[in-house]
């Protein structure tokens, strides 16, 4: 399928999606949500994609939500039907495979809150996170108020929320919401070797370890622990474990089928 506002391609394993609407500033639109839903499915769908890249452009990796279109929201019935498009941010989240976000200029609003589904986020030092819906009047509807604290810690995200003030890159790192910061000429050098190396690791266990950390967060500690128990032992049916397993012991490299 051809996008209108999103540029996708695939290659050795990764599957790159770049936000694509740069008279917008890469604005978050009802187009953009479906077109992202859609690439998902065809992701979903493809076993040679591995890992999932998520760019914008060097100026903008997202700077919210459209807003000629929450222009025209009149109601609550009005922003229910926004909303429910937002639901791709989930499974953007809840992917079975992990997805890295490369952020190079602003990420605002809805685009701050689309970095923050991702499992990993690498920064370019030029890269600038908030969350501004205060300053006219709304709040973030897409996870920011949920996602945010638990990233940076309560206090710090509620000041950010209640003030709608943006940080910059290595503020960024510093409080733990990006794992790395780079410059601007080698962000995607930099993202797709990250994206490279994971792609290396045996897909199941990858599945796996995703799904431990997802599910286990909200949850006691105990059952966490359980539940992570569970998905370790399912491994021990996998042939890449016995393969990994005898590459150790005999000094090479493995050769893993995913399977």
């Amino acid at each position: 399928m051809k996008y209108k506002t999103i540029l996708y391609n695939k290659a050795e394993g990764i599957g790159a999606i770049t936000l694509n609407r740069p008279k917008a500033y890469n604005a978050i639109s009802i187009e953009m949500l479906k077109e992202l839903n859609h690439v998902l499915f065809e992701i979903e769908e493809d076993v040679e994609i591995k890992v999932v890249l998520i760019a914008g452009s060097e100026k903008y990796f997202a700077v919210g939500a459209d807003i000629t279109e929450l222009g025209s929201i009149n109601s609550p019935a009005d922003a229910y039907d926004f909303i429910k498009h937002l639901d791709v941010f989930h499974r953007i989240e809840s992917l079975d495979r992990p997805v890295i976000a490369a952020i190079s200029g602003f990420a605002l609003g809805g685009g701050c809150e689309l970095s923050m589904c991702c499992d990993i986020r690498v920064a370019a030092e030029n890269a600038t996170f908030g969350q501004p819906e205060i300053k006219i009047g709304v709040m973030p509807g897409a996870g920011g108020t949920q996602r945010l604290p638990r990233f940076i810690g309560m206090s710090k995200a509620k000041e950010l929320l209640y003030t709608g003030d943006m940080i910059d890159a290595n503020e960024a790192y510093r409080l733990g919401l990006v794992s790395k910061v780079v410059p601007v000429e080698s962000l995607l050098d930099e993202a797709r070797a990250l994206a490279l190396k994971i792609a290396r690791q045996p897909g199941v266990a990858l599945r796996a370890i995703k799904l431990a950390v997802n599910g286990g967060i909200d949850m006691d500690i105990k059952s966490a622990i359980a539940y992570e128990a569970r998905c370790f032992e399912i491994l021990f049916s996998t042939k890449d474990q016995k393969e990994g397993v005898r590459a150790f012991i005999e000094k090479r490299k493995p050769a893993f089928t995913d399977k």
